[in-house]
């Protein structure tokens, strides 16, 4: 059985726990220490924000030309409010934050193994409602900010590694004759 905060590349379907999400709990200045899972986490949406340009050019005899220009995304989460987790009363702190301090440090590892790191934007929307029956909410958005670093899955990048490799240790050869 591997760790949850562990990813395994995967092929085929997936169940959508298998995405791992870490939050920096010491805002943008969190260590590596500090990047933590929230217990409770039931849903994510994704949504990928495009910006797009398009013009209509004469030599194109009016048929639409596009770029894309920019790009950012989000991600509503829901789950419950679970005191005592340090991710979890982290995110919930931010409920009344503005400006830099609803910043923080945001890792997303799919499961194909594509790592996202970013600096992101925290906004509360629930910490503790529900109806008196439920157990209690946490919901919040999490908005890039900035440009993200994107890692991608080792299956994909082993084989430039050895060939990067490769090349490194033949340039040492060469450089050492």
């Amino acid at each position: 059985m591997s760790n949850a905060n562990t990813p395994t590349v995967r092929t085929g379907v997936f169940p959508v726990h298998n995405n791992i999400f870490k939050f920096g709990v010491g805002g943008l200045d969190s260590t590596e220490e500090q990047m933590l899972t929230p217990a409770n986490l039931e849903n994510f949406q994704p949504n990928f924000d495009n910006t797009i340009e398009e013009w209509y050019s004469m030599d194109n005899e009016g048929w639409r030309s596009a770029l894309l220009t920019g790009k950012g995304w989000s991600i509503a989460f829901k789950g419950k409010r679970t005191i005592g987790d340090p991710a979890n009363d982290y995110i919930a702190s931010l409920m009344l934050r503005v400006g830099r301090e609803a910043c923080t440090k945001f890792r997303w590892t799919l499961p194909d193994g594509l790592t996202v790191n970013q600096n992101v934007v925290i906004a509360v929307t629930n910490n503790g409602g529900g109806d008196t029956t439920n157990v209690g909410g946490l919901e919040f958005e999490c908005r890039s900010d900035g440009k993200p670093v994107v890692t991608l899955p080792e299956s994909t990048s082993e084989s430039s590694s050895e060939s990067e490799s490769s090349s490194e240790s033949e340039s040492e050869n060469e450089g050492g004759n």
